[in-house]
């Protein structure tokens, strides 16, 4: 019997439907902070860039970079990324706090600006006039052939399965995010959203995608109480009541709700 979906992941556009037990979301997870420490010889504490959608790569490529203590960094989140309003974004106390502390530390420190030691970046976003991509020592492309100076990080990922996980400690008190945020406020942020939403251990909680690219809303909130995500990219509205009797939902999260 196979174990139960941690992830599942649709694109209703392009009828995609991708399932991921916890188990496998850790092997990718492990897999990526291998091919950060083992491959690019990266420390904890290095500088990674995402400039992904919510997507369960995005999912795999940021666990993995916070699983050996990167600092990563993704525009408007990077900083915590708290402060925008939307169906899923109705921040507590606590979220609202860690977002005005990180958006000052951010703009102490610049930001995406300086020297990244690896992107991650959708690869219809490399080249455009409309995005200012931050150039790293390691690039990785997702989503599409790889431009020349990126590798394709599903297949440089796919030499790295099956290693174990990583033996790196990471403390409540080191940094996890551009402006300073700490992987332990990271944490109370994800745990304050959760109880916001009535989220609880043993949801299935289905998340629109076009309704927040904030991944303290549709990654850490629901994991950090033992809850499992249905995340739709493109979601049709009229498959979503079938879609919720399918995957067994429990709370939905759409971005007209």
């Amino acid at each position: 019997m196979r174990a139960p979906s941690l992830i599942t992941y649709y694109d209703d556009a392009a009828g995609e439907r991708v399932e991921l037990s916890a188990y496998e979301v850790g092997t990718w997870s492990a897999a990526t902070a291998s091919l950060l420490t083992a491959e690019c010889g990266l420390p904890a504490g290095g500088r990674v860039g995402v400039l992904l959608p919510p997507h369960w790569q995005t999912a795999v490529v940021l666990l993995g970079a916070w699983s050996v203590g990167m600092e990563v960094s993704f525009r408007g989140w990077g900083a915590a990324g708290l402060s925008s309003d939307g169906a899923l974004s109705d921040a507590s106390s606590s979220s609202a706090a860690l977002s005005d502390a990180s958006s000052s530390r951010a703009a102490s420190s610049g930001g995406l600006s300086g020297a990244l030691d690896a992107t991650f970046v959708e690869s219809r976003r490399i080249g455009s006039w409309l995005e200012d991509v931050p150039a790293a020592r390691h690039q990785f492309s997702l989503f599409g052939t790889a431009p020349s100076g990126y590798r394709d990080f599903v297949t440089s990922a796919r030499a790295h399965l099956g290693v174990g996980a990583p033996l790196w400690s990471v403390a409540v008190d080191d940094v996890a995010a551009a402006g300073g945020a700490t992987f332990g406020e990271y944490g109370a942020v994800a745990l304050g959203v959760a109880s916001s939403r009535g989220i609880t251990r043993g949801d299935r909680v289905l998340i629109d995608a076009s309704a927040t690219e904030e991944p303290l809303i549709w990654l850490l909130a629901p994991l950090s109480v033992g809850a499992s995500i249905v995340l739709c990219a493109n979601l049709d509205p009229a498959r979503l009541a079938e879609r919720v009797a399918a995957e067994r939902v429990t709370k939905v999260f759409a971005a007209a709700a």
